[in-house]
């Protein structure tokens, strides 16, 4: 299982560990399938009224799709197999409250989880990246997500400028992607105190604004959503010529802090 899930009874929270920590909590088609499965199973669990998504160990929250993971695509130019775009609680109708601790690195895919997330507690350590430009790819889905979280501007550099640059956590809560920082290793014990006064509250009640607080941008969103399958078909280099900018390793030579 590349998951950990523990419910605490008393408090109705879930705690969702992304557990591959030696693959920086990178998301496999296992993996994704799993936390869809989670989700969907949380709904009928009364007994988790709030819940909270982090990454095993310090590295990393999560490094978004593995590169490891063979995603056949239909010839279709109008279609694109996305795994991770059902990997989030509300793809998978799930309007429990999800509170992400983000520790180490968010980037890339990580941005679908963080973007169904009610909000974001991270560590001073954290950082925040999207390396899909260095590599020849197209940042709609991450870019959509983000648009929910931050000004539009903050979002396209943060997108354009690939792996040169990563948010700083100080960044990102001025920015407002993030709401809380903590000392290191603190991310989850704050979200799980946040998560317990939520689950202390009304169900019907946290849920119904949960909805409220997503009405406010569902429409954009979906509009947009609806149109970055065809903006990646076009705009993406084949996957082999990706494989060969990975192998070269565009993007190592460094980055900047922001």
């Amino acid at each position: 299982m590349s998951l950990r899930v523990e419910t605490d009874k008393d408090t109705g929270v879930a705690l969702v560990t992304l557990d591959r920590p030696a693959r920086l909590n990178a998301v496999d088609l296992g993996t994704a399938a799993e936390l869809a499965a989670v989700w969907r199973e949380f709904r009928r669990d009364d007994a988790v009224r709030a819940a909270v998504i982090t990454g095993a160990g310090t590295r990393a929250f999560c490094t978004g799709i593995d590169r490891s993971a063979d995603v056949p695509q239909p010839s279709s130019p109008y279609s694109l197999d996305d795994p991770l775009l059902e990997i989030g609680p509300k793809a998978n109708d799930l309007w429990k409250p999800v509170i992400a601790a983000v520790e180490g690195m968010a980037c890339g895919g990580a941005f679908y989880l963080l973007g169904e997330s009610e909000f974001v507690i991270a560590s001073h350590e954290a950082t925040f990246f999207d390396p899909h430009t260095t590599y020849g790819m197209v940042s709609a889905y991450e870019s959509v997500f983000m648009a929910q979280r931050m000004p539009a501007g903050e979002v396209a550099r943060t997108a354009l400028m690939g792996t040169a640059e990563r948010l700083t956590a100080r960044r990102a809560y001025e920015v407002g992607l993030v709401s809380e920082l903590t000392e290191p290793g603190g991310a989850a014990a704050a979200a799980l105190r946040a998560a317990a006064v939520i689950a202390s509250c009304p169900t019907d009640a946290v849920q119904g604004t949960v909805r409220a607080v997503w009405s406010a941008t569902e429409a954009s969103r979906s509009r947009a959503l609806a149109l970055a399958p065809h903006l990646v078909t076009l705009g993406n280099l084949p996957p082999r010529r990706q494989a060969e900018l990975f192998a070269e390793g565009r993007g190592k030579g460094g980055f900047r802090l922001r």
